[in-house]
């Protein structure tokens, strides 16, 4: 057992503490040997200890090591130190714009539901709005074609407390979607759509990097053409996580799809009458 040694140091012989002050960019300080003055540029982790750069006033440099006592700041001794890492900042945001709630857990699955048409509706509406359909607890599934739309809707029975959404592409007057849409009529269903022929282009030509989406002749298929006519590979798999991979939040995409979007989320969130 070691036994305890008293410090015999005469009290007017002992050094003072002094303060640590985080070498924060822009704090000026003056070196206390060389009485060089100048403002932190940044601290470095070396194998000799960490040390700061100066930057004085002529825009001259001078790194010196970090050492206790070896620093003054307005015209007392103190100790520098490397500042503590940021933490990490927390989005403000959703990718739809909306505020983000963190830590929030996903509420437990409503009745009701969103319908869109195909896989890529509904990849694409989970990017930019998953997290606000997880808050909501509203579950979005694909159809793979609206053609027995009628009878989905019939087979989902909706009611006040069971509302459905529906995403149609291409729903403009005259289109055999339009025709399809018209003929749900039940009260607790909302049909609303985007103008393209598929929701590829409801993603802005510019995050894509291309000048605008091809017109596709009559006859082919539309994705293919895409491709051919983009000089992509003729693979729509590859083409869409390419386009998917583009959107990064709602700036990405065309307002026409927003507004349906959230249309369908408030109309299936809202509370029965």
């Amino acid at each position: 057992m070691r036994s305890y040694q008293p410090d015999l140091t005469p009290p007017w012989k002992r050094s003072a503490p002094v303060p640590e002050v985080p070498a924060e960019p822009d704090l000026v300080v003056e070196e206390v040997s060389t009485g060089f003055c100048g403002a932190v540029i940044r601290c470095e982790k070396t194998a000799q200890g960490p040390t700061v750069t100066l930057e004085d006033r002529f825009g001259k440099h001078r790194v010196f090591p970090m050492e206790p006592r070896g620093f003054l700041l307005e015209g007392r001794v103190v100790t520098l130190v490397r500042p503590a890492a940021a933490a990490p900042a927390l989005p403000s945001r959703t990718a739809s714009g909306s505020v983000a709630v963190p830590g929030a857990r996903a509420r437990v699955a409503r009745a009701g539901r969103i319908y869109v048409e195909g896989r890529h509706d509904a990849e694409l509406v989970e990017r930019v709005w998953g997290d606000d359909l997880r808050i909501e607890g509203v579950v979005v599934e694909y159809l793979e074609g609206i053609d027995d739309l009628p009878g989905i809707v019939r087979a989902f029975s909706p009611g006040p407390d069971a509302r459905l959404g529906v995403l149609v592409d291409h729903l403009v007057p005259g289109s055999k979607e339009s025709r399809i849409a018209e003929r749900v009529t039940e009260a607790d269903v909302l049909v609303v759509g985007h103008p393209y022929i598929d929701v590829w282009e409801a993603v802005k030509p510019s995050s894509v990097g291309i000048p605008a989406w091809p017109a596709v002749p009559r006859g082919q298929d539309w994705k293919t053409g895409v491709c051919r006519a983009l000089g992509w590979p003729e693979n729509t798999g590859a083409a869409w996580q390419r386009i998917l991979s583009s959107v990064r939040s709602y700036r990405d995409l065309e307002p026409s799809l927003l507004g349906s979007v959230e249309h369908l989320i408030d109309f299936v969130t809202a509370p029965p009458q």
